[in-house]
């Protein structure tokens, strides 16, 4: 199955795209993952998006269309696939529909996570990641089991991202209800959009969208 998650930055969807890939055998597309892998690397696309993601703006659709068609070329059909982060707009909505047709791949599910903003403010500029496998964590919801010490690959060092500020958040949010929240219209007019409470236990959500793709 190939599915987009929705929902405005901090909502869940990166956390639930990799539980289901784990329990699923599904394939995570995250468009912030793979820019800030380019901004680590300092590539070209990298540090033309550097000052837009910092800015909490959108990166221009030509980059994040073409990363996306590179990348689904890697993708086995048969594993499926879970966009998270893209399309943020109808327009690279109406590229995608052009990409996975060239593809011949097809769109199955649409999910959009609901969620209480503030609660969200709170979830994003509590957050952090290890500084070598990039597993997430929460200063307050999610700490790691032994204190100081990745869970999963034992690496004492942790970072945050420069964008989980507050001031930042917010300006994320107002640009989300501007420019991606109309895509919720786009795919519910097209009978492939399930909504889900984003603000449910992490393991309730994950067993909700365990039976949609199953």
């Amino acid at each position: 199955m190939n599915i987009i998650f929705l929902g405005p930055p901090g909502c869940g969807k990166g956390t639930q795209a990799k539980r289901l890939e784990d329990c699923c055998g599904m394939v995570q597309l995250s468009t912030g993952e793979m820019l800030r892998e380019e901004v680590r690397s300092r590539t070209e696309i990298g540090l033309k998006a550097k000052d837009i993601i910092e800015a909490g703006k959108l990166v221009v659709d030509d980059i994040v269309v073409d990363m996306i068609d590179r990348r689904l070329d890697r993708v086995d059909k048969g594993s499926g696939f879970i966009l998270d982060g893209f399309p943020r707009t109808v327009p690279q909505a109406e590229s995608l529909d052009y990409l996975l047709k060239k593809k011949d791949m097809t769109l199955d599910q649409v999910v959009e996570f609901q969620v209480n903003e503030e609660i969200l403010v709170k979830r994003i500029t509590g957050r952090y990641s290890c500084a070598d496998c990039h597993h997430g964590y929460h200063q307050e919801y999610q700490k790691p089991k032994v204190p100081g010490t990745c869970d999963k690959c034992g690496s004492t060092k942790f970072t945050r991202r420069s964008e989980d500020n507050e001031g930042t958040v917010r300006s994320r949010l107002i640009e989300y209800h501007t420019a991606t929240a109309p895509i919720v219209d786009f795919y519910d007019d097209r009978g492939l959009l399930i909504r889900i409470d984003g603000m449910s236990e992490i393991e309730l959500i994950t067993e909700q969208l365990e039976t949609i793709v199953r």
